[in-house]
């Protein structure tokens, strides 16, 4: 049944980039967890299709349609288990910083090869001693004549090996909080630039996650992306869709999760019968689908108000959190009722709840989605 916010074209363009899933990416994917990477050429592969640009503007070879579009490729991405292939993250979260923000030169240097897949962009935010609190980033640009000077570094950063940009969140005014904060677009080729080693992960392995160290790293100052000092601003105005896509995902990969596992009880025996017919099964996954109900029509809600323009900051943040931890539950729950064999990695469940992991953690911890929605209840300390 199509859900009342997909037009028709929008589930022909599902259709079509399911078959580009299943063809170009599904039969792959578990290697690339093996790998710890995911190859570039299958970004190349992305961009080609005007997968990278459903929602980007005509003019940089995007195809100008609607956050819609995109939503449909977190959702493919999600239920095919292609989670490690982040390519919200580069098109839904790191793109837009330079379609919003980007001078024209920035846009044709950048944003139109990372449309096309030949650039791939990652965004630095995480330090070793900063997470949720973007205002205790310690890493510098200050300017030197015509140049920023980068130093300090970065951790847990998605694509930090394949990208071949990164946006840092750097203090350009080392005596101010939040309005110290800047935007600096660094390139990898950019001399003082490293990348650190290629993290080991519980989940999400085929997704290359990195250090990244700025040793007197010289880029010119038109690399500011907006004004200085008004980088937090910046970050703020683009949180809402990146918390958005997380929960598009998570709601999708409980589909899969509920799905497969249905699938399983009704054919694994115990004592003779399918376990699907013991109560506790029946009511683990009652509820199980319910929530899943419930968290689907929430987030189609938010996507309807996110395509409009609504400022959804409070409901984004619900939708973050109660949707991150229940794809933690659902995995958990499913591979329970796997047994044996959802411990094993074989079992394509084991990769549902190693990948749910990182979820409540990342675009801000659940905590902090909590003290927001606090917030805007008027309910400041």
């Amino acid at each position: 049944m199509r859900r009342e916010i997909f037009s028709e074209e929008h589930e022909l363009f599902r259709e079509q980039f399911r078959r580009f899933v299943k063809a170009e990416l599904e039969p792959f994917a578990a290697q690339w967890n093996r790998d710890g990477i995911t190859p570039r050429a299958i970004w190349k592969r992305m961009g080609e299709e005007g997968y990278l640009g459903a929602n980007q503007p005509l003019e940089y070879g995007g195809a100008g349609g609607d956050f819609l579009y995109d939503a449909i490729v977190m959702e493919e991405l999600a239920y095919f288990r292609c989670h490690a292939l982040q390519a919200s993250l580069h098109t839904d979260i790191c793109l837009p910083y330079l379609t919003s923000f980007g001078t024209e030169a920035q846009k044709q240097r950048w944003l139109k090869p990372g449309i096309a897949g030949d650039c791939l962009v990652a965004i630095a935010m995480t330090e070793p001693g900063a997470g949720s609190d973007l205002a205790g980033v310690q890493t510098r640009a200050l300017r030197d004549g015509s140049h920023y000077v980068l130093n300090g570094s970065k951790t847990f950063i998605s694509n930090g090996q394949n990208c071949d940009l990164v946006i840092v969140v750097a203090k350009t005014d080392p005596t101010k909080r939040h309005d110290g904060i800047s935007l600096i677009l660094v390139e990898a080729s950019a001399p003082g630039f490293r990348r650190g080693r290629n993290l080991d992960k519980i989940g999400l392995k085929g997704q290359d996650t990195s250090e990244m160290f700025f040793e007197n790293c010289r880029v010119p100052t038109e690399n500011l992306l907006g004004q200085e000092g008004g980088g937090f601003k910046l970050l703020m105005q683009k949180l809402q869709q990146e918390r958005l896509c997380i929960a598009v995902g998570g709601v999708a990969s409980v589909r899969r999760s509920l799905d497969d596992t249905i699938a399983y009880v009704k054919e694994r025996k115990a004592f003779g019968k399918p376990i699907g017919s013991f109560q506790n099964t029946q009511f683990k996954l009652a509820e199980l689908e319910t929530e899943y109900e419930i968290g689907q029509a929430f987030t189609d809600r938010l996507l309807a108000a996110h395509v409009r323009g609504d400022d959804i900051v409070k409901e984004v943040s619900m939708a973050k959190w109660w949707c991150s931890d229940l794809q933690k539950k659902a995995a958990a729950e499913c591979l329970q009722l796997f047994g044996g064999y959802g411990f094993m990695e074989e079992t394509p469940i084991s990769t549902d709840y190693c990948d749910a992991a990182v979820q409540s953690i990342y675009a801000g911890s659940n905590e902090i989605m909590k003290l927001i929605i606090a917030r805007r209840l008027g309910l400041d300390a």
